[in-house]
């Protein structure tokens, strides 16, 4: 089997030049993306149809050759699963049914990972076309993150109505996160057991959550994941991402079990190469670097790779990149974190 480097990191190992892969690699900014994306009748389609989901993860493998390949799906897939009727609307994002407290006791995840065949047969496909030496990613979103969108049926600013559900219906929204932990967690060990190398759990909203909140919706439910894999499929690398976490990123590792912690753009680099004494860090630079062209590009990632290459570290943004971001100058970046450029 050829070199997997960033399996390599995640065990501790520091690698020069560090591994790249992108957050929403395969994605909008890509033209061939876009083509892809037209032979699909709506997104989810997309998302369930194997030839185009492996189509799209391995565009950005062909065109950078990053060192990983991370399964092009969506988080929402699970609320799908439990039957939340997702949609995606054109520029308005994912639509679905607004869960109401008293519906949350009769979600069957029963179901859910005949469902999401399909997906586990795009990491199957997936694993035989990568390169050897490409890591193949499988992910799924944290249960308080996805919890906010089938509370609300959508993404809000600052997702009041899950919040507001925390203080006035604790029970319910325990419930509500116990049930998605468990169906998270069955969901990526299945898509180990299809291939993947590593997994890597978004908690995209985390940062909305006071200290309290955040040790219970955000912590405990990652903490209860993380312990299933790992006893259900040993020694299964797993990436956690409390995106937005600020000071709670500190102690987030050993809390929570993870090998990885990903950093968003605000975390400070004198703050990152603390945590990274501790174990391996991914991150973590501004997506709008990427968009604002080459001197911004180079600016951001020579102070990165001052602060972070001397240890474990994995190349990456500090959040998906944007559509309006330039394909060559995402070329330009990765050249750049290789030293050719």
């Amino acid at each position: 089997m050829g070199e997997r480097k960033i399996l390599e990191v995640m065990q501790g190992k520091t690698v020069n030049p560090p591994p790249i892969w992108i957050m929403r690699q395969a994605g909008r900014y890509l033209p061939e993306y876009r083509a892809t994306r037209a032979n699909a009748k709506n997104f989810l389609d997309f998302c369930y149809t194997p030839e185009l989901a492996v189509e799209a993860t391995l565009q950005p493998i062909r065109r950078y050759g990053f060192d990983a390949a991370i399964l092009f799906s969506d988080i929402l897939v699970i609320p799908d699963a439990l039957d939340r009727d997702v949609e995606f609307v054109q520029g308005e994002g994912p639509r679905m049914r607004p869960l109401a407290g008293d519906e949350i006791e009769k979600l069957d995840p029963s179901g859910v990972l005949d469902h999401l065949a399909p997906v586990f047969e795009t990491v199957r496909r997936l694993r035989g076309e990568l390169p050897e030496e490409t890591t193949l990613l499988g992910f799924c979103g944290a249960p308080w993150t996805v919890a906010t969108y089938m509370i609300a049926g959508h993404g809000t600013p600052d997702q009041a109505p899950s919040r507001l559900m925390m203080y006035r219906e604790p029970e319910r929204l325990d419930r509500l996160v116990d049930v998605l932990a468990e169906a998270s967690a069955q969901y990526l060990i299945a898509q180990v057991d299809a291939g993947a190398d590593a997994v890597k759990i978004f908690d995209s909203w985390s940062g909305v959550l006071d200290e309290v909140a955040f040790e219970r919706y955000s912590v405990a439910p990652v903490r209860k994941m993380i312990a299933t894999i790992k006893r259900e499929r040993p020694g299964t690398p797993v990436i956690a991402f409390p995106k937005g976490a600020g000071y709670q990123y500190r102690g987030y590792r050993e809390k929570t079990g993870a090998d990885m912690i990903a950093l968003d753009w605000t975390v400070p680099l004198d703050v990152a190469a603390q945590m990274q004494k501790e174990g391996p860090v991914q991150g973590n630079l501004d997506p709008l670097r990427v968009v604002a062209g080459r001197e911004a590009i180079r600016e951001g990632v020579d102070r990165i790779l001052d602060a972070l290459s001397g240890g474990p570290f994995v190349f990456n943004l500090g959040h998906g990149i944007t559509p309006q971001a330039d394909p060559d100058d995402m070329a330009f970046l990765v050249d750049h974190v290789r030293g050719k450029a």
